[in-house]
């Protein structure tokens, strides 16, 4: 691994929240969502290795992290439009995403809607609403924390005081049982602990259907013309992958053998070795 890349927190306000946001490096911008239960500190790793050829932009996702504990806005038409808010403040005329888990379907969404902002895209492990392709992931029902965490008020109330145990069971099965490094598990804990924390954290799967109907209505009328690289690990394999070929005209997919859904953590050097070509291409504009 590179030396640790100097790093600047900022609070960007975009949209109507402030985003807690890292940036390093200088070059062409590359924009990272993370997932639940992460913080930008999910890429840490990738964005020392990504830092020296580009900008890259790490913010953590609304309500998440230290970013605003927004009231509502967690549906994917409103964090696409974070993330387009996100580089206008800073002066982005375009990005390549890179996104995960719950930042999928807002870089995916952005990507359809602004195909002039994004340069090219990156998703891994999530299922994009009712795209077909993935029908044999939720053949048997969605998992159950989906369920859990969509009532409203249940899921925060009975988990806190016991956010360790919940948060530790994701990191854990995220990396087949490796777990993460302990400032990172640590920094996660930090995130995801008190009542509204949670209320934040699981207000992005309430949101899930609303998310669902945008992108559906999305393909509808617009295909995804940025290149885009699909990468599945465990247990999302190439359910990803299947759902966008066919509406993609320029695909790549990616399955990570003996690798949990936390591919950054899980997996950093194997990403960075699919990361580096597919982005190269934007040194040489």
């Amino acid at each position: 691994m590179s030396a640790t890349a100097p790093r600047q927190l900022r609070r960007i306000t975009t949209n109507g929240v402030q985003l807690n946001v890292a940036i390093a490096g200088e070059g062409p911008a590359v924009l990272l969502l993370h997932g639940f239960p992460h913080t930008w500190r999910l890429w840490s790793g990738i964005m020392d290795r990504l830092a020296g050829q580009y900008r890259v932009i790490a913010p953590d996702l609304r309500g998440l992290g230290a970013s605003t504990r927004a009231v509502e806005g967690y549906d994917a038409s409103t964090l696409a439009a974070d993330a387009e808010g996100l580089l206008d403040a800073l002066g982005e005329p375009s990005a390549a995403l890179v996104a995960i888990d719950a930042g999928a379907a807002p870089a995916v969404l952005l990507a359809l809607r602004r195909p002039g902002l994004v340069r090219r895209l990156v998703v891994m492990e999530a299922l994009l609403g009712r795209l077909p392709g993935a029908e044999h992931m939720v053949a048997g029902g969605a998992p159950w924390w989906f369920g859990f965490h969509a009532v409203p008020g249940l899921a925060e109330t009975v988990l806190a005081g016991n956010e360790a145990p919940y948060i530790d069971f994701f990191l854990d099965a995220g990396t087949l049982g490796r777990g993460v490094p302990d400032d990172i598990r640590a920094a996660f804990l930090h995130a995801y602990t008190g009542s509204e924390a949670l209320r934040c954290a699981f207000s992005h799967y309430r949101a899930l259907p609303s998310s669902a109907q945008q992108i559906q209505d999305a393909v509808a009328t617009a295909r995804l013309t940025v290149p885009t690289m699909a990468v599945g690990s465990h247990p999302v394999g190439t359910g990803l992958e299947r759902q966008l070929r066919p509406i993609a005209d320029d695909l790549v997919g990616h399955h990570l053998q003996d690798c949990g859904h936390i591919i950054p953590l899980d997996r950093p050097d194997a990403l960075v070795a699919l990361l580096a070509p597919f982005l190269a291409a934007d040194l040489t504009k």
